[in-house]
């Protein structure tokens, strides 16, 4: 990828450019290995908008944990009708997946970060080893884990991450979603900024990080989608040979 691309210059130039135009960039470059991943949450419109225009084609991939909040799936399934998008499921294969499952059914509190690695980056992993460009929505200003993201990020296993979203923030999230009327996750109301898992999220106040009600009371603050993956393949944390064996 760096043979082929300066992405120094790329990242410099994109920072002024909008995000439509990174993702027709993206595309044009990559397709057909090239796919946008989405939690379908309020955060995520935005962008999800903007691909349903430039380039409703374009594979959207969610990653079902089985832990989403039903509301999630219904917003999902909402958005994927009335948007046209090109959904793609990714989930866990057995018998990995089943690690989470009973005899092991408080594992996202006993080890998150396993539970998070065997449900999402594992699955994850492996559906983007196909691919050249992993386009996703994080942006600079969600947390300290994301404030020095660039907007085109290489991995060591030759994977181009690409964040139209990166310099975008909160305020112009909202801004475009009023500016479009956008709709809103069923949950956004209740205090929830950002969505994952229910077991591990709750409702967050006023002036928190928006991330802040992700994993709260634990040091965890990513999945590790967008933190373990920046840097290409990575093998499970601690205990999954233990939970396998069980």
């Amino acid at each position: 990828m760096s043979q082929e691309f300066d992405l120094p210059h790329l990242n410099e130039r994109f920072e002024t450019e909008t995000a439509a135009q990174i993702i027709a960039w993206a595309v044009q470059t990559f397709r057909p290995k090239v796919a946008m991943s989405c939690s379908f949450q309020t955060q995520s419109l935005p962008l999800l908008h903007i691909i349903s225009q430039v380039a409703p084609d374009l594979p959207v991939m969610f990653v079902d944990t089985s832990y989403h909040f039903p509301e999630t799936l219904v917003f999902r399934d909402q958005l994927v009708r009335e948007w046209g998008l090109n959904l793609q499921i990714v989930r866990a294969a057995p018998p990995r997946g089943a690690a989470v499952q009973p005899p092991e059914p408080d594992l996202y509190r006993r080890n998150p970060d396993l539970c998070c690695f065997i449900n999402k980056v594992e699955p994850m992993q492996q559906t983007t080893a196909g691919l050249r460009a992993w386009i996703s929505g994080i942006r600079r200003d969600q947390s300290p884990t994301r404030a020095k993201s660039h907007i085109l990020e290489q991995t060591s296993a030759g994977l181009l991450r690409v964040h139209p979203m990166a310099n975008w923030t909160r305020q112009d999230v909202w801004q475009y979603i009023h500016d479009h009327s956008l709709p809103e996750h069923p949950l956004l109301s209740q205090g929830y900024l950002s969505i994952g898992c229910a077991p591990c999220t709750q409702p967050i106040f006023t002036g928190q990080d928006e991330r802040a009600g992700r994993w709260a009371g634990q040091a965890k603050t990513e999945c590790g989608l967008h933190t373990v993956l920046r840097g290409g393949m990575v093998d499970a944390p601690k205990e999954t040979v233990d939970v396998e064996n069980e």
